[in-house]
């Protein structure tokens, strides 16, 4: 008869290892079962409840709108405030829709996520492995920029730009993001590359690797989860914003939620109800698929790192 220990068995092949959880899951459902999936269904339903106010209200015509009936699935259905939304509601004196507003934040969100990304890895990595005279004071005052409201820079940065020649431009509005992006993302990296093991550095630094070679064969290859999780920031926080839009973009780079703004603030003629709501879905839409897309790795970029340090 085999006498195999507990402690043999578990680090058998094809066995669990010591302290993972054994034997089968729970089949009978308990009081704390009972409440945790409570709790989810109310959740869910309380957030769910304004999202399908929205896609009905944007799915009817003004006349069964006026009847008040909030939650009732559209009697006649219609896609007309949707096409209006896009391509011919009046956001001012042009009446185009939220077409051009989305592609100027598709340019916007295209140039400032990679810039910020890439410029952040840097410092990350910097402060992490190759640690300069007053770094830390300098990685203290990069934390400190984190939490100064943006409302208090705005009107030193409007006349610095404007002496540089880029307010109202659409390299301005990328450099804004990039700068006031950069705290975060910086304290990502930082503690992703400080959890990695060190002995990574300095086996590569025994062989004669540099900066740039230690980075690119190295640290690049392994951060894959933590700049999903930054690309996710990024692409939310930028697509999203409106202060920085609608003071730097210009007249010619207003982002789409600027647009938005116009759209549903619009003071004139009748208040379209069902394009106001299809409008704020269709400039939501690109948010909630990037959440979709790389949710699993937004968690695996946070369990790995992303708040560890």
């Amino acid at each position: 008869m085999s006498t195999i220990t507990a402690d043999n068995r578990a680090h058998a092949p094809g066995t669990l290892a010591a302290g993972e959880p054994r034997g089968p899951l729970p089949k009978r459902l308990t009081a704390d079962r009972i409440g945790v999936y409570a709790f989810l269904i109310i959740t869910a339903i309380f957030f769910l409840i304004p999202l399908w106010v929205m896609v009905v209200t944007s799915l009817k015509t003004m006349p069964e709108i006026r009847d008040g009936l909030l939650f009732n699935w559209p009697r006649e259905l219609t896609f007309d405030p949707w096409i209006k939304a896009w391509s011919a509601a009046c956001t001012g004196i042009e009446c185009r829709g939220l077409q051009p507003g989305f592609l100027n934040s598709v340019k916007i969100t295209l140039l400032s996520v990679p810039i910020s990304i890439v410029i952040a890895m840097i410092n990350g990595y910097a402060l992490s492995f190759w640690k300069y005279k007053s770094a830390d004071f300098l990685f203290g005052v990069l934390m400190f920029g984190a939490f100064v409201p943006y409302q208090v820079v705005v009107y030193p940065m409007i006349i610095g730009m404007g002496r540089i020649g880029l307010f109202g431009t659409l390299t301005g509005i990328v450099l804004v993001h990039t700068a006031f992006g950069m705290p975060i993302l910086t304290l990502l990296f930082r503690n992703f590359f400080t959890a990695l093991p060190a002995e990574l550095f300095k086996a590569a630094r025994v062989d004669g690797a540099g900066f740039w070679q230690v980075f690119f064969q190295i640290m690049l290859p392994m951060s894959l989860p933590i700049a999903v999780v930054a690309l996710i920031l990024q692409v939310t926080g930028i697509w999203n914003d409106f202060l920085f839009g609608l003071v730097f973009g210009g007249r010619e780079n207003s982002p789409m939620t600027v647009q938005l703004n116009n759209i549903v603030q619009t003071t004139t003629g009748t208040r379209e109800y069902n394009v106001n709501m299809a409008a704020t879905i269709i400039t939501g839409l690109v948010p909630l698929f990037v959440y979709f897309v790389s949710g699993k790795w937004f968690v695996r970029g946070i369990a790995a790192g992303a708040i560890k340090g």
